[in-house]
């Protein structure tokens, strides 16, 4: 039975009883992983679906029958997973699972619609649902549904850990009595998730870290975990429409290698991240790694694609004649499989609250909604890949035709350093106009306080990204110290002084409370919860 369609909306019940929910066991290379852990599996029934689970689902993830039956699932036999109505996991299913899979079921999974369009047709032909995790569009509101992007969060964690054990120092500089070593110099191509993930990660372990990503917006972010930035002008791109990097242009290309050739031939660690609607462009040609150091190691994230490096093997470890040490492992994230786990099973978990508004285990497509219809790729007997574009913020909007063309970044930074100039000059003039039309007994306070203003913003602007929290505790005890002085000039006969002392303890005591607020909130970030007992975050 289905419940008629909304009007003005493209929206079909499939069933009208609470389903069966499937959870496989997966196979291949990430076997260790499962794609619904207990706590999921808890969330999912209180969805209203009769959760059952094949024996062993969890075993590589350490997570026992015992613990999902606690959380109100069932443990039934490979056959019955498959057959159930709703089917959730990690992959596509292969030739002898989609014979398993019944009309009208559901399947959400990771199933690369963009290279296997053989697999499309032949669910459309069944009369499967089927929703791809991997096709989840990049807006704001879709982000903790992004299994990509867990996947890869753990895949740049773990890069770092695989690189660490194959080069022969430490990461770290070290100063003792028998000399100084200075810290690994690891370069990072790419600051999308994976590569912020490396990048944090190598800069926790004390490496001298550098960063490269055509994404001109990507330079915050690369800062912000204390790394540091390669610019490369020639190279730089916009987002496209979908929220995903464009391929580059030629001159664009050429620009970029020349940065990757002057970073890598410096570099002890190399990772590369650079995967394009899954194809991995060369960013590291055989020339560049016949350049590097022998020990170097270089971790290619974009193997499963075809691999950044020329000599990337997918799945493989391969030395160079030159001992250049080139990781092509597609499987990283299934070795760290109870912290993938629960990512995965966390996104499966939204992904199937998303379909079932009415929390009674009856899954509801809402094809209107961007993020529902962006992943789902068959229905109804029809394939639905590719999706219609979505709009991200992330991407260029068109000026009006009235508006100036666009300005180069070039032409910005050289307009934005005049407009400092002249601005600086202006200040200039004022400052001179008011010292020579004040007291003597002024002019050095004056001078006392430019001085200030000066050291202070050298100071600041230097303090790296990560030291901002203590540097904030800073600012607040100064802040304190002008409020208690300005607290003991009020009441003084002057109103002038008066009336500045009220001023200056309003806004000291606006920057102290705030500052505390914000300090607060940042410190949380780190707060870690206490784990949960089922087991299944662990």
């Amino acid at each position: 039975m289905g419940s008629a369609p909304q009007p003005g909306r493209q929206h079909g019940t499939l069933t009208e009883a609470p389903m069966r929910l499937g959870v496989p066991r997966t196979t291949g290379e990430d076997h260790r992983i499962v794609a619904v852990t207990p706590d999921a599996a808890r969330r999912l029934t209180e969805l209203g679906y009769d959760v059952l689970v094949e024996p062993g689902a969890g075993d590589g993830a350490r997570l026992g029958a015992h613990e999902y039956v606690a959380a109100g699932a069932r443990v039934a036999g490979r056959d019955d997973v498959w057959s159930a109505d709703v089917v959730v996991a990690l992959h596509a299913p292969g030739p002898a699972e989609l014979d398993l899979l019944r009309p009208g079921a559901v399947l959400v999974a990771q199933l690369a619609p963009a290279t296997d369009p053989e697999l499309l047709a032949d669910l459309a032909a069944r009369g499967v649902t089927a929703l791809a995790l991997d096709a989840v569009p990049r807006i704001s509101r879709a982000q903790s549904l992004d299994v990509l992007s867990a996947l890869s969060n753990v895949a740049g964690y773990r890069a770092i850990v695989e690189a660490a054990e194959e080069f022969g120092g430490m990461f770290t500089g070290q100063v003792t009595a028998a000399g100084t070593t200075p810290p690994a110099r690891v370069f990072v191509i790419g600051a999308g998730v994976a590569g912020l993930a490396a990048i944090g990660t190598a800069a926790s372990l004390g490496a001298d870290v550098h960063a490269f990503d055509v994404r001109p917006e990507a330079a915050d972010q690369i800062e912000s975990l204390g790394a540091r930035v390669v610019r490369a002008a020639d190279a730089t791109q916009q987002v496209s429409a979908d929220g995903y990097a464009s391929a580059l242009t030629t001159d664009q290309e050429a620009a970029a290698l020349r940065t990757y050739a002057e970073q890598t031939a410096r570099a002890d660690v190399v990772v590369t991240t650079a995967l394009v609607r899954g194809t991995a462009p060369t960013t590291v040609t055989r020339e560049m790694v016949d350049a590097m150091k022998p020990g170097s190691v270089i971790v290619d994230l974009a193997a499963s694609g075809g691999g950044n490096c020329e000599l990337t093997v997918p799945g493989e470890r391969v030395v160079t004649a030159r001992g250049v040490v080139v990781l092509g492992y597609t499987d990283l994230p299934a070795r760290l499989p109870q912290h993938t786990s629960r990512l995965v099973g966390t996104v499966v978990a939204g992904v199937v609250a998303l379909i079932t508004p009415g929390q009674d285990g009856r899954p509801v497509l809402d094809l209107d909604d961007p993020v529902v219809r962006g992943m789902t790729v068959t229905t109804g007997g029809q394939v639905l890949w590719p999706p219609p574009p979505v709009q991200v913020s992330a991407a260029p909007t068109e000026p009006p035709p009235e508006a100036a063309p666009p300005v180069g970044p070039r032409a910005s930074a050289q307009r934005h350093r005049q407009r400092r100039v002249v601005l600086a000059a202006l200040g200039g003039v004022l400052a001179g106009l008011l010292i020579a039309a004040s007291p003597p007994e002024l002019v050095g306070h004056y001078t006392v306080f430019a001085l200030a203003v000066v050291v202070g913003f050298y100071v600041i602007s230097n303090v790296t990204h990560a030291l901002h929290t203590p540097l904030m505790a800073q600012t607040n005890a100064i802040s304190g110290i002008i409020m208690v002085g300005a607290l003991l000039q009020i009441g003084d006969p002057s109103p002038v002084v008066t009336t500045l002392a009220v001023v200056a303890a309003a806004l000291a005591g606006v920057n102290v409370f705030g500052g505390f607020l914000v300090t607060r909130r940042m410190l949380g970030m780190f707060h870690r919860d206490e784990p949960s007992r089922s087991g299944g975050g662990r």
